[in-house]
């Protein structure tokens, strides 16, 4: 403690500038490290704060210095912002219930945001869970499990797909010409398919005038966000008799898009075939949009533009060692369905993303699940470079070691384990 107070008191009377320079002479390892140190004293100090703002609630102080509400008064004694106060009020209104989280935040064990993240949907029951969730997935991840967590909850008290019908909503803002639209899973997921069928279509234009001889065309290439836009567009021109397209030409010029309805949903056979009339919330998963119920699955079963992909009884699609390099479309999917973006820690790409072998191929070998992550264009060649390795099982851990020694973790969406997990638990049971 001496040396951290003697640290503060240098920055406090040099304005900074002597810890500056020593910082700067510093080695990248111990840069590193004193960042890490640094980031565990922030945590413990926060979980100090929550609790004693906790406490102070608790006394209603706040009300002595005439605040209306413990945000404002963090926010005016302390010097922060109102998001930054009312964050950690939420915390503090249940740091008692959540022993577990706030241990761990003043253990230095997770950041602040990571709790702030849960903090909302956690309760003194899943506090535990939850907080060994936080230690293995990064904030991105935690607000993706909150949100499904949240779900849940709303499903225990109505039929989770007439809560999406209930909550759908189109909205125009005139003075800024945008639109806001908000349907269930299975009608975004064909919306968001037919709009990029189209703008893929503008893209093969794109790539037929490249073939012409358009040199200067790879520098002006339409960008995706105004070829959705454009095929969108043409989507109404389609249904508006008469009218033109944004090419120029009438609609029924224009070659049709081709079918755009490949929607995948990952569903047990046993809630296929079985009649029992009973519903799980892990009945099965809507690729990319999260949980669905047997319900939900038998409706979308019946139409024709749904996939359908049948688990087996660890929910994977495909499990098979083939002596083939490039992995099939359904394992490709699944593989998707498992990383959601680039695996590689803190990488959240999910655009420019390939299927990499962890161990390499070799003519005659297996390409298996457990060996093919999702890494982007980026990442794909530094794992590639000397004194990088990537070794694990991509279905559990992934461990990253750089050059410079430093070993980082990679795990699946935490949804995906948690459906398979389910599965396995079930099947043994």
């Amino acid at each position: 403690m001496a040396e951290n107070t003697a640290e503060v008191t240098a920055l406090d009377a040099s304005g900074g500038a002597a810890f500056m320079s020593a910082v700067s002479a510093e080695s990248n390892e111990a840069l590193a490290a004193g960042m890490r140190d640094d980031r565990r004293r922030i945590a413990r100090a926060q979980a100090r704060f929550v609790v004693r703002l906790a406490e102070s609630t608790k006394r209603e102080m706040f009300r002595d210095d005439g605040a209306t509400s413990p945000e404002a008064w963090v926010a005016e004694c302390f010097g922060i912002s109102a998001p930054t106060a009312r964050s950690f009020s939420q915390v503090a209104d249940k740091a008692q219930e959540l022993p577990h989280l706030v241990g761990s935040l003043g253990a230095g064990e997770i950041s602040f945001d990571k709790v702030r993240a849960v903090v909302g949907v956690a309760t003194r029951a899943s506090d535990q869970e939850l907080c060994e969730v936080a230690k293995e997935h990064s904030v991105r991840e935690l607000v993706e499990v909150a949100r499904n967590v949240a779900e849940r909850a709303r499903s225990a008290s109505s039929s989770p797909s007439r809560s999406e019908h209930d909550s759908r909503y189109l909205r125009f803002n005139d003075g800024h010409r945008t639109m806001s639209l908000q349907v269930p899973s299975e009608q975004y997921a064909r919306t968001k398919a037919c709009v990029d069928a189209w703008a893929g279509a503008l893209a093969s234009e794109d790539e037929d005038e490249d073939e012409d001889g358009d040199e200067d065309r790879d520098e002006t290439k339409t960008p995706l966000d105004q070829r959705r836009c454009d095929g969108f567009m043409d989507m109404v021109d389609a249904a508006t008799p008469g009218s033109q397209s944004h090419g120029g030409g009438t609609s029924s010029d224009r070659v049709p898009a081709p079918n755009p309805f490949f929607v995948v949903a990952h569903v047990p056979l046993e809630a296929l075939v079985e009649e029992s009339g009973e519903k799980s919330e892990l009945a099965a998963e809507l690729e990319h949009h999260g949980l669905i119920d047997v319900e939900t699955v038998q409706r979308i079963a019946c139409d024709a533009t749904v996939v359908v992909a049948v688990d087996d009884e660890a929910g994977h699609t495909m499990y098979e060692g083939r002596a083939r390099r490039f992995p099939s479309g359904a394992q490709r999917r699944e593989i998707i369905r498992r990383d959601r973006h680039c695996r590689f820690a803190g990488c959240t790409n999910a655009t420019f993303v390939i299927v990499h072998h962890i161990v390499p191929w070799k003519p005659g070998g297996g390409t298996d699940l457990p060996n093919l992550v999702l890494l982007c264009k980026h990442h794909h060649g530094v794992v590639h470079r000397k004194g990088w390795t990537l070794t694990g099982n991509a279905n559990k851990e992934l461990s990253i070691k750089t050059p410079t020694g430093r070993v980082m973790v990679s795990r699946p969406s935490p949804l995906w384990t948690r459906v398979t997990a389910a599965r396995r638990s079930a099947g043994s049971g």
